[in-house]
């Protein structure tokens, strides 16, 4: 007993205050998800109500939004705030999109799920949903990427099985070309098209914005400098962003360019990455990540200028506003209506 009184004392007050706080920290949380976990099941079973009473032929479809009225009115005299006409529409969607076999999951919220159910596509939905859950994004988050077209941009890169895996898993990082979207959006900078940026400002105007930098690059990157400094020869060279990615276990080098990019640019990424690999890489790194964003690239300058060189080395364009989602959307029909010979 006296060890155990000597051991307690061995720690500070403000030990002391920072376990307290852990411990009520962590309750809370299990609380919070307890009773987001019921919320979330008590909705699917409200709609789940709803929908089998207009089944039964009690309500036909044209007197649905009079049944749904009235709900709201009652319900919101016996419980208060949570039955708007509105919220009882999502739940009743919510019951059609998750059957008995594939209830929603507890680790989304019910506004996380509000913005899902305003997604018509299901592969696209499944998708938001998985990647919500993957890199815990907020609701706002979600909203950004929606905005955003992240699910667009991810699948005109890929083919019919890509998209089906897409849609069931989420973006999951395995390797380098999982880490890329083309183009990047960074339209949170809030700047007008027609304005030019230095490399400089948009290098600042990006760490000004980092968190939402960071939702656009996605899971896995830790910020670790900017204006990285590299000495060879007497001479010093900058790379202008620094990440590690935890998942892919090594370095990951951003140059920006605010215009097109050159042979040169290459060279002198590919000058980085043998740096980053033979004086920063320490045990148990994998090779770095060069990626050259510009506002333009030539495919076919860049596919003779990397001849060669390091496979870890991407050119990627970036765009200042959002993406035009109907093209998109007509590039991943075409992938749907390509014909077996045509996509082998």
């Amino acid at each position: 007993m006296k060890k155990e009184i000597a051991n307690s004392s061995a720690f500070t007050y403000d030990d002391l205050i920072g376990r307290i706080s852990t411990s009520y920290i962590s309750a809370q949380t299990k609380v919070s998800n307890a009773v987001n976990a019921s919320l979330i099941d008590a909705y699917w079973e409200i709609g789940r109500h709803i929908v089998e009473y207009e089944q039964k032929g009690n309500e036909r479809a044209e007197y649905g939004k009079k049944l749904l009225e009235s709900l709201s009115k009652d319900l919101s005299l016996m419980h208060g705030k949570g039955f708007s006409i509105s919220n009882l529409q999502r739940m009743r969607q919510l019951y059609g999109v998750y059957p008995i076999h594939a209830m929603p999951s507890h680790e989304l919220s019910w506004s996380h799920y509000v913005e899902l159910l305003k997604i018509d596509d299901p592969l696209e939905r499944n998708f938001y949903e998985k990647q919500a859950i993957l890199e815990n994004w907020s609701r706002l988050e979600l909203i950004r990427q929606k905005k955003a077209s992240l699910f667009l941009r991810l699948a005109a890169s890929k083919d019919k099985d890509g998209i089906m895996k897409l849609s069931q898993k989420g973006q999951i990082v395995q390797q380098p070309m999982d880490l890329f979207r083309e183009p990047y959006i960074l339209d949170f900078l809030k700047i007008p098209e027609p304005h030019h940026l230095s490399e400089a400002d948009l290098e600042s105007r990006l760490l000004n914005n980092l968190q939402s930098f960071l939702l656009e690059l996605g899971k896995g990157f830790a910020f670790i400098g900017r204006q990285y400094r590299i000495t060879l020869g007497n001479r010093h060279h900058r790379v202008d962003l620094v990440f590690y990615h935890r998942i892919l276990k090594c370095f990951v080098l951003i140059d920006l360019k605010h215009k097109e990019a050159g042979y040169e640019d290459i060279g002198q990424m590919n000058m980085y990455l043998g740096y980053f690999e033979a004086e920063e890489n320490t045990e148990g790194d994998n090779p770095p990540i060069g990626i050259i964003l510009a506002r333009e690239k030539d495919e076919l300058l860049i596919e003779y200028a990397v001849h060669g060189m390091s496979a870890q080395l991407f050119v990627q364009k970036y765009q200042l506003y959002l993406p035009n989602e109907a093209e998109l959307r007509r590039e991943i029909e075409k992938v749907y209506e390509q014909t077996p010979t045509e996509s082998n």
